[in-house]
């Protein structure tokens, strides 16, 4: 899925590059979209890991964010622990092909099947954090769920469309970028 994309990718094509069968990969998932659900949701619960463990000992509310949003923004290189499985390879997939997840006309149906629930955990953890430092901020979720969206898409148009995006000399702009959206964001407060 990686090398070729979503709309290309077949389990035909997957079991030649594995030495398998169709039928042993239908086994485990039913059409390739259910694939691409059991990725998106690896990499969620990976990523809400991710979070917790940095989180360990750290009683500043801001800190914890700096780190939330350089865990979800920055590039992803690969960690030994997870030797299973390439984080490198399963972060553009998601970068690339996760609207294709939710974007969908059975979105409700996953959703109450609890597809999206280590994505929503994620969305809440960094909420709660964000209404740590501005209580009276209205709108953590949209901002969370905006952040990682939008460092996604950057990262997609820094590879294929660069007249879309900044680059900084020295610094990963996407991640000072949300750093500072974020930042200014919840000081500012609500405008009501």
């Amino acid at each position: 899925m990686d090398d070729i994309g979503y709309e290309s990718f077949t389990f035909r094509k997957l079991a030649i590059e594995i030495s398998s069968t169709e039928a042993s990969i239908y086994r485990y998932f039913e059409s390739k979209h259910k694939l691409l659900l059991y990725l998106y949701d690896w990499y969620w619960n990976w990523m809400e890991f991710k979070l917790e463990f940095a989180f360990a000992n750290i009683s500043s509310a801001t800190e914890r964010l700096d780190i939330a949003i350089r865990i979800l923004t920055e590039s992803v290189v690969v960690d030994g622990s997870f030797q299973h499985i390439n984080e490198v390879k399963l972060n553009r997939i998601i970068i690339s092909e996760s609207s294709k997840c939710y974007l969908t006309r059975s979105v409700d149906k996953e959703n109450l099947e609890g597809v999206f629930l280590a994505y929503k955990r994620l969305v809440q953890l960094v909420s709660d954090i964000i209404l740590e430092i501005n209580p009276e901020y209205d709108y953590p979720h949209m901002l969370v769920s905006t952040t990682v969206e939008g460092a996604h898409l950057q990262r997609y148009f820094a590879l294929h469309l660069p007249r879309l995006t900044d680059t900084v000399s020295g610094r990963d702009a996407v991640t000072s970028f949300y750093t500072e959206l974020t930042h200014r964001t919840i000081l500012v407060g609500n405008t009501k």
